[in-house]
């Protein structure tokens, strides 16, 4: 972060904490609340147009054939014409069961409707189910031009490319035939048919390494442009593309200060869990900020939400997980170790906490 700014407030799919999460309805209230960059998840139709969903699976159906509620962002599963959609698959060397948005064109993607994802600690966001339709990127993208025209402030768009070795090389469409879809390639020439490259204003991300070497390496010079990447790290495991191609590292070697030097070399940042900035349960800071830093990395932290199912025990307020507690205080334990970002599903209450831990700065 540079000095005498502050950190940037990332709406995780939008205002998800009150809108179906990736509806231009969440981002719109995103914008509204006054977060600096909308969050879309991108993934791909068939007919190779970006959509914006967490997962290309757009409903899912457990082991026991039940509709599992947590992986499931769309009403796809209850539209009779498309019953033979249903298909099994491996993504990212996980079996999934159900409808997945290769298999769609954009024009069928735009009969489906979304639907709230965890409506058990979301009830009031299921009141919105079948509402809103799915957004593509270019709609995104006018949204975000609509708003600025209409308040005259700068507001950014964060995309990240989901599972892109899954669309690149591994995925079948339900016919068995190969996806072969380049996301990195369609982000890249989407931004610039939209007219949206300006730096300032868009970060790309990934959880795995070689796309974003690519963007950084070829794409971006290609194009003659500059935009910020970001490498997401998770809390365990490893990217995909690293383990397809052998490489044995994991997520956790790549932010080692060797690591975090190597990332340096194509990324401004890292996208990382809370967990790795807050020990858990006892919330004790760890070196990662000070060894990101040091390496010239922007740290960008996910995911703050403001129901105690996902809050540390200290900040719990009542019994019941869908409760809210207080968002305020995790926030500012994180902003007061030097984060330059983070993600979060309640942007009010992040906006908030920014102008509380940074008074003296504008914005």
């Amino acid at each position: 972060m540079l000095p005498g700014t502050r950190p940037i407030v990332i709406a995780h799919r939008g205002a998800s904490a009150q809108r179906p999460e990736h509806t231009l309805a969440a981002y719109a209230l995103a914008i509204a609340q006054g977060a600096d960059f909308i969050e879309p998840d991108l993934v791909a139709t068939a007919d190779g147009e970006l959509i914006a969903r967490h997962e290309n699976a757009l409903a899912v159906l457990s082991a026991s054939g039940e509709l599992d509620r947590g992986n499931t962002s769309t009403d796809v599963h209850s539209r009779p014409e498309f019953a033979a959609r249903l298909t099994s698959k491996v993504i990212d060397g996980e079996p999934v069961r159900g409808w997945f948005s290769e298999d769609f064109t954009l024009a069928e993607i735009r009969r489906l409707r979304a639907v709230e994802r965890i409506p058990t600690l979301r009830p009031q966001n299921a009141a919105y189910d079948g509402e809103f339709s799915i957004p593509t990127l270019a709609e995104i993208v006018a949204l975000v031009k609509e708003e600025e025209a209409r308040s005259g402030r700068r507001i950014g768009i964060y995309p990240e490319t989901k599972h892109p070795s899954y669309f690149a090389q591994e995925g079948r469409r339900h016919d068995g035939s190969p996806i072969g879809i380049d996301l990195s390639a369609l982000l890249v020439n989407a931004l610039c048919a939209l007219d949206f490259t300006d730096p300032t204003r868009v970060f790309i991300q990934s959880f795995e390494t070689g796309n974003l070497q690519t963007i950084a390496n070829v794409l971006l010079p290609a194009a003659e442009l500059v935009i910020p990447l970001i490498q997401l790290i998770d809390a365990t495991g490893a990217p995909r593309d690293l383990v397809l191609s052998g490489d044995p590292r994991q997520y956790a070697d790549l932010i080692t200060p060797r690591g975090l030097a190597q990332i340096s070399h194509y990324a401004q940042g890292i996208g990382v869990p809370k967990r790795l900035v807050f020990t858990e349960p006892a919330q004790v800071p760890t070196r990662l900020v000070l060894d990101a830093h040091a390496a010239g990395l922007d740290v960008h932290v996910w995911t703050f939400r403001p129901e105690n199912h996902f809050l540390p025990a200290q900040d719990r307020v009542g019994d019941g997980g869908s409760d809210r507690g207080r968002l305020a205080d995790e926030l500012a334990r994180q902003l007061r170790a030097g984060i330059d970002g983070f993600f979060t599903d309640d942007p009010a209450a992040g906006v908030a906490a920014v102008r509380a831990g940074f008074p003296a700065l504008p914005g």
